[in-house]
């Protein structure tokens, strides 16, 4: 079973986007963000997985739309 380019974008964009307040918290709390640090990596694997396995790749137009479709297609 492989991973849906789709998902895996989708996957990609929200880890990613949870992981920049807690990036935010960890520097102003003089801390190391090292386990953000590891939340933005995997995301940006997904998202770099997704942009490889799709046909003709990702533009950003296309990200809005596609949250949709997979929104739809994974929500009853």
């Amino acid at each position: 079973m492989t991973l849906d380019p789709d998902l895996a974008l989708v996957l990609g964009v929200i880890i990613a986007a949870f992981s920049i307040p807690s990036i935010l918290s960890a520097l102003s709390d003089k801390r190391a963000p090292r386990a953000s640090m590891l939340t933005i990596l995997i995301g940006g694997g997904l998202i770099l997985f997704a942009i490889q396995n799709k046909p003709g790749g990702v533009t950003l137009d296309q990200i809005p739309d596609t949250f949709v479709k997979v929104v739809a297609r994974y929500l009853p």
